[in-house]
């Protein structure tokens, strides 16, 4: 047997670890903690493909997606730094820049709110616009939310003042389906598939329609992105590699979405998501997939346009000047479609998604 010098077998070994350590499979995956402001809802399907598809696991990443039914809730998860990015509207960028907190959009996911105001069918003869909401109690996922925000802006826009109605925070989802059974609300704005559970059942129909860039330019006088991959800009500036790998498998997500039938994407989720009926499911996503975008990149128009609605509404902007420019990024967009170019071969449609 061969005797290595103390200083030779010094050598080898730490080349060995070297090589080790340079392997994909020997790396640690970088861990990160995203907070959802609804997990199961159809707004936010990129962030639940990238996991199930595992496109986070490829760029090296363990992304935990936390879910918190309201927007404002989950941007003061963010606040906190209980995590490290949101999956939400992106008006919380500008509504946190009036309170002095910079975060941004690094990846814009949709180009519509993809949201819809129901009425109760007690009410819809009566209730045929939102000028005739005047009295009544109208749902929201939470107080301070983009729904919030959306609701307000309906009233404003439609010649109500602020307290002609009375805005009541019920959740999303089940929640917001007993909420409308029990009367406590008699019209409210919510999500796919909420919505169409409601309308299917016949306890809802729909008098202001949100779910496509069409629609919503319509309502809210322009285009109006919404959700996003948004993070603290601190973070953001010291984190660009991880920021980029989420970006990475965000996009690929998006484009998932992009080239395959809603039954095929449908056939990559929880059951527990589908709400009990998974042909209902993929026919509200088959009408609604124009509100995803399909560069990850912000609409030209969108942020001045949002700014608009919230200054209308939010009284937090009153008097305050907001800088655009710092509430979104294009810069990962652009460089994961680089990374992934968009003539690229689609994923097969048949592949099992990782669980």
């Amino acid at each position: 047997m061969a005797i290595w010098p103390a200083r030779a077998l010094s050598l080898v070994s730490w080349l060995a670890l070297l090589l080790l350590s340079a392997s994909p499979a020997a790396q640690a995956a970088e861990r990160i903690r995203l907070m959802v402001g609804g997990v199961e809802k159809q707004i936010y399907l990129p962030a639940t493909l990238a996991a199930r598809l595992g496109y986070f696991q490829d760029e090296g990443l363990e992304v935990e997606l936390l879910t918190e039914p309201s927007g404002v809730h989950a941007e003061d998860e963010l606040l906190a730094g209980a995590v490290q990015g949101v999956v939400g509207f992106y008006d919380h960028t500008i509504d946190l820049q009036a309170r002095g907190k910079l975060v941004v959009s690094v990846l814009q996911l949709g180009q519509a709110p993809g949201e819809v105001e129901l009425v109760a069918t007690r009410l819809a003869q009566q209730v045929r616009s939102p000028a005739a909401l005047k009295g009544l109690r109208l749902g929201v996922t939470g107080l301070g939310s983009s729904t919030d925000f959306l609701s307000r802006y309906l009233l404003a826009s439609h010649g109500l003042r602020p307290d002609d109605a009375t805005l009541r925070a019920v959740g999303a989802g089940d929640t917001f389906v007993q909420a409308m059974a029990a009367q406590t609300i008699d019209a409210g704005m919510t999500s796919e598939p909420t919505a169409s559970r409601l309308i299917q059942s016949g306890a809802a129909r729909v008098l202001v329609d949100l779910r496509t860039p069409e629609l919503a330019h319509a309502a809210l006088g322009g285009a109006y992105p919404a959700a996003c991959l948004y993070m603290g800009s601190a973070w953001v500036r010291d984190h660009r590699p991880q920021v980029q790998k989420l970006a990475n498998a965000l996009l690929r997500a998006l484009r998932y979405i992009e080239r395959h039938s809603a039954d095929e994407i449908v056939a990559q989720l929880p059951a527990a998501y589908l709400a009990g009926n998974r042909a209902l499911y993929a026919a509200a996503l088959a009408a609604g997939k124009t509100m995803f975008t399909k560069d990850g990149r912000m609409p030209a128009a969108g942020p001045a346009n949002v700014l608009r609605v919230q200054q209308r509404v939010n009284r937090l902007l009153q008097g305050k000047t907001i800088d655009l420019s710092k509430t979104y990024t294009d810069e990962f967009a652009l460089a994961a479609a680089l990374a992934s170019p968009a003539a690229a071969p689609p994923a097969s449609a048949t592949a099992p998604s990782r669980r």
